[in-house]
């Protein structure tokens, strides 16, 4: 075997013992070299009957949704259309932020970098209960400002403006920002000036464009924490003691903050096209990494992306990009900075509000030497002609 072949089998033997240790249901990864795109995929995509994962599969993406969002504002400052330094107050009606504790002086570059001081929606214990717990209607799409009316009280979980607090209202009203300046929908404006340059036909937001492709079952954990957090739908029934199929639910509550779905391929070659500035000018792309402490250690946040410390082959690196969590799904999408590799991996299982579980994707690309093993790759691919698809 020749030495890509062998990392290949290190990566495919990385998602099988995450599942067989997990019992995680799916999982559908991709590595992009500079040459080529390797698709790995493991587990199933439905449990009954079983059903395998297909690379072709598409998967709720997560907050990696907010990549393409802070993309999207770093154009409009491109085109003059709008500053880092304007506020919500000066760009979006009263009648959308009213209410809501710190909204009004947040100023674009603090909602991108969750320092705007506003409290989630996701933190908020009654939309808990709504979107993802007891309460949930699964069948119920979303309006996109309805998750803000849960804020329209006084704060409790946000510091004060200047701290890291991750906060999907930031991205919520960093989407009506982009619909208030262009006239259009903020999905449109993505699939506009990202999704169609790029060919990337298959990602889409659910609910609010077209379906497109095919999405497997969707599952999420349940722990002692979700049980006492979000409680259980009766609408929703448990496949396991430890899992919920949620395959009937939608991800409109997420909308601009998490709401897209599409395959660990095509999340790839966006990740090398916004790596290579080829979406953001290059010198956007260099605002986007102006990083800050983000409360962990080895982790920083630029305008919309995060950097995160990983053991490398050669040492300690680092790597930029998001994770993605909500109900049903969870995944990554990250690049190294050193070398040539971008990976995406996905689960169409959702962790969010169960506490620390073994079975998440953070888990399999950072701490089971997924992204390590992956940038050895991409120092090879030039050697290998057997098993990837030209990039």
């Amino acid at each position: 075997m020749s030495i890509p072949e062998i990392l290949l089998a290190q990566l495919a033997n990385i998602l099988v013992s995450h599942i067989s240790e997990t019992s995680t249901p799916g999982l559908s990864a991709a590595i992009l070299t500079s040459t080529r795109c390797y698709t790995l995929t493991a587990g199933q995509a439905n449990l009954q009957p079983p059903q395998p994962i297909h690379p072709s599969h598409l998967f709720g993406v997560g907050s990696v949704t907010k990549i393409f969002t802070a993309t999207v504002i770093l154009q409009l400052v491109e085109e003059g259309k709008l500053n880092l330094s304007d506020t919500v107050s000066q760009r979006l009606a009263p009648e959308t932020y009213w209410g809501i504790d710190d909204a009004a002086d947040a100023t674009v570059s603090q909602l991108l970098r969750h320092e705007a001081g506003i409290d989630s929606w996701e933190d908020d214990p009654v939309w808990i209960a709504h979107g993802r717990g007891k309460g949930l209607d699964p069948s119920y799409v979303w309006g996109k400002t309805e998750p803000l009316r849960y804020l329209r009280r006084p704060k409790k979980t946000a510091p004060e403006r200047g701290k890291w607090y991750y906060s999907n209202t930031n991205y919520t009203l960093l989407g009506l920002l982009i619909e208030a300046i262009t006239a259009n929908t903020a999905e449109s404006e993505i699939r506009k000036r990202i999704l169609e340059p790029l060919a990337l036909e298959d990602i889409y937001f659910e609910a609010f464009e077209a379906p497109r492709g095919h999405i497997p079952s969707r599952y999420h954990w349940v722990t002692d924490t979700f049980r006492a957090v979000a409680g259980l739908s009766v609408r929703l029934p448990l496949v396991r003691n430890d899992l919920l199929d949620v395959s009937t639910s939608n991800l409109s509550f997420e909308w601009i903050a998490g709401g897209m779905l599409g395959s660990a391929t095509d999340l790839v070659r966006f990740g090398k096209a916004l790596r290579d500035g080829r979406l953001p000018e290059p010198e956007s792309l260099e605002t986007m990494k102006q990083w800050k402490d983000a409360g962990t250690t080895g982790c920083e946040m630029g305008h919309g992306i995060f950097r995160i410390k990983f053991a490398g082959p050669c040492g300690s690196e680092f790597c930029n990009g998001h994770f993605g969590d909500v109900l049903g799904f969870s995944g990554g999408l990250w690049w190294a900075e050193e070398g040539n590799v971008v990976v995406a991996v996905f689960s169409n299982v959702g962790t969010m509000h169960a506490g620390p579980v073994a079975g998440s994707v953070a888990h399999i690309i950072m701490s089971m030497g997924f992204l390590e093993v992956a940038r050895e790759l991409g120092d090879y691919d030039g050697s290998c002609d057997v098993v990837g698809d030209k990039a």
